[in-house]
């Protein structure tokens, strides 16, 4: 085959380094409009780890900077805040009642609507004091406690729940910006062969078919850089929802990549979700107690002032009153099996839920370790590869075996290969950081 194109005489080396291997690496001569190939290379073997840097925001930041501004998780603390207020009214005794009233006023008879003239008729006034059992106040203040464990527990998974979105969106933004710069250096490297496609076709040194390639290839990573620029503006979306700052960016290294899965399983048992349970099971429990609680008598004190006409004298009542719990079987036993089943009830749904969270959490470190293992193979094996393929294919072409076309395509494969370590290692990052953002204990 024809060594390619005349356009100006004789040919060059062209020698990239590859930063990986800290190797130079020497392809075949190839004529002069191939040295744009140099620039595709080069770009190509570029140090992929460059994050796009605007105003800084580090992970720790933006995990912060949300736990201050999230209007949710400031509602969630002002949660807690009103059951514990609330908490200081429980099992106190209720306001005395300030009873009032005519006693005995006659209505027929030759003193009917005479105050004063009859005997029994006065004006009396008095007060009235309630005093439940003291096991219905000391189930009240149980219900006031378990309520403040209900709503903290509450809190602490709405701020969880904050740091998994926000620390999500972040690695997000990061290795999304990263992919968008090596996608951007990868068009540029690769807009120079594809623009001499159509010259080899019409040196005939390649098929007039290969002149379509560079259109489909280029047509499929700007699909993907359509993409990224979307997930960009979603990942800064969301930070923007969470921190309240108009124009998020990530700065600064991700967090790191390793996870010890033991520990993990060993403090799952201590995470807000299950301590949500631990505080619905605490009130469920207060709620049996309450209900128990039915069958002590309450008791209720009066003392009361009758004003009379002077020629009778004034009159002075006192009083108690008790309940009387006789139709337990009809009143009390039923609302106690009630809770006693709710009660049971909860227990069982928490240890679903502790199973569940267990099932979820190994299914979550064995996809980690899939996909650990697809990134160490794209970084170790296919990446290598397709540097050796390029290698051996512009060694071809310097022979004249292979046409501008096989080149064309085989430094788009680089392209790609780096682009999906980019990518595997994304998807690793963010399963890591889930995974230690939803099972890591607070109090490790």
């Amino acid at each position: 085959m024809n060594s390619g194109y005349r356009t100006a005489p004789g040919r060059h080396m062209w020698s990239a380094v590859d930063p990986d291997r800290g190797q130079p690496l020497r392809l075949a001569r190839i004529p002069p409009r191939g040295t744009v190939a140099a620039a595709v290379a080069i770009c190509l073997f570029a140090a992929s780890a460059v994050p796009a840097v605007a105003e800084p925001l580090t992970f720790d930041e933006a995990l912060a900077l949300a736990e201050t501004s999230a209007p949710q998780l400031r509602a969630s603390a002002l949660g807690v805040e009103a059951a514990s207020a609330a908490a200081g009214a429980a099992g106190r005794l209720p306001d005395p009642q300030l009873r009032f009233g005519v006693d005995n006023l006659p209505v027929s008879g030759p003193m009917a609507g005479r105050f004063g003239e009859a005997e029994m008729t006065m004006a009396r006034v008095g007060l009235m004091q309630e005093i439940p059992s003291g096991a219905r106040r000391r189930a009240e203040r149980a219900v006031a406690e378990a309520d403040i464990e209900v709503a903290a527990a509450g809190d602490a998974i709405a701020r969880r729940e904050a740091r998994i979105a926000v620390g999500l969106a972040w690695i997000d933004l990061h290795y999304t910006g990263r992919r968008l710069v090596a996608m951007d250096e990868v068009l540029s490297a690769l807009e120079s062969l594809w623009e001499a496609a159509p010259a080899g076709v019409a040196a005939g040194s390649d098929r007039p078919a290969g002149a379509l390639t560079p259109v489909v290839m280029r047509a499929a990573l700007q699909d993907r850089r359509s993409v990224l620029v979307a997930e960009v503006d979603k990942a800064r979306a969301t930070l923007t929802r969470w921190t309240g700052d108009p124009e998020p960016t990530a700065s600064g290294p991700p967090p790191d990549l390793e996870l010890d899965p033991a520990v993990l399983r060993t403090t799952v048992g201590r995470l807000p979700a299950l301590q949500a349970w631990r505080a619905a099971g605490s009130r469920a429990d207060a709620e049996v107690d309450l209900a128990r609680s039915g069958r002590r008598p309450d008791w209720s004190f009066e003392v009361s002032y009758g004003r009379r006409d002077p020629m009778f004298g004034d009159m002075l009542s006192v009083g108690a009153s008790v309940r009387l719990p006789l139709f337990a079987n009809q009143r009390q036993e039923p609302l106690i099996a009630a809770r006693s089943a709710d009660a049971v009830r909860v227990r069982l749904e928490r240890e679903a839920a502790a199973r569940e969270i267990r099932a979820d959490l190994d299914a979550e470190l064995a996809d980690l370790a899939m996909r650990r293992d697809q990134w160490t193979r794209s970084r170790d094996v296919i990446l290598p590869a397709v540097r050796q393929q390029a290698d051996l294919e512009t060694a071809s072409y310097a022979s004249g075996r292979a046409g501008l076309t096989d080149i064309l395509q085989v430094f788009t494969a680089m392209a790609e290969a780096r682009l999906d370590a980019l990518d595997r290692e994304a998807a690793v990052a963010r399963d890591t950081v889930r995974i230690t953002l939803t099972y890591r204990s607070d109090d490790r």
